[in-house]
């Protein structure tokens, strides 16, 4: 079913069973820089946004990835040819966030711009109560850590090639995503099948 960018994206539901075992995915996982175009399928974004950050305690709300004093303070921008979405992990919907193909403002590597995929992991600060400057910047930096390796160990299981990058026009992407003061870019990931 088509969609246009007002519209959500309810992805389906992600599939948990399959992969690699960990012993063999921490054996070859790495980083690439050169990537297919080939779109990923909404199963297979469903079920890599799953392991990355996807809500893996229905009861809690808990995720795959854990965070400082549960502040769930990085939200994950998906960037897509279509547009840019934010994922909601409680309920596996990306939101729409801003029209047209804004891949090449997620970092300055020439691959960014015909990746099929590109993560902008963004900090709330808001939801980082109590937390001064220095806690802010360390566990804003620890927490997407957290999800990021959870998306190369992913990529590693199912053969899929990525690379977690800090080079990126903060300000621009910024703009872009229509991000507020409290909200800060940390890093950026992008995500496809290996080049051929």
């Amino acid at each position: 079913m088509a969609h246009t960018l007002d519209t959500a994206i309810t992805l389906p539901a992600p599939e948990t069973e399959g992969g690699k075992p960990l012993m063999q995915v921490l054996k070859v996982r790495g980083s690439a820089r050169e990537f297919s175009c080939e779109p990923l399928s909404r199963q297979l974004l469903s079920n890599l946004l799953w392991a990355a950050t996807g809500v893996n305690r229905l009861a809690s709300g808990k995720r795959t990835a854990p965070s400082a004093r549960d502040w769930r303070e990085i939200d994950v921008y998906v960037v897509i040819a279509e547009g840019a979405y934010l994922y909601d992990a409680q309920t596996h919907v990306l939101l729409p966030v801003a029209a047209g193909d804004l891949r090449q403002l997620t970092g300055e590597q020439e691959f960014v711009s015909t990746v099929p995929v590109n993560f902008v992991y963004v900090a709330n600060l808001d939801r980082m109560i109590d937390a001064g400057v220095d806690r802010q910047a360390l566990y804003s930096g620890t927490d997407t850590g957290f999800i990021a390796q959870n998306v190369y160990l992913f990529c590693a299981s199912f053969d899929l090639a990525c690379v977690v990058r800090g080079s990126i026009d903060r300000s621009a992407i910024s703009t872009a995503l229509q991000l507020n003061k409290h909200q800060r870019v940390i890093l950026a990931q992008s995500v496809g099948y290996p080049a051929k």
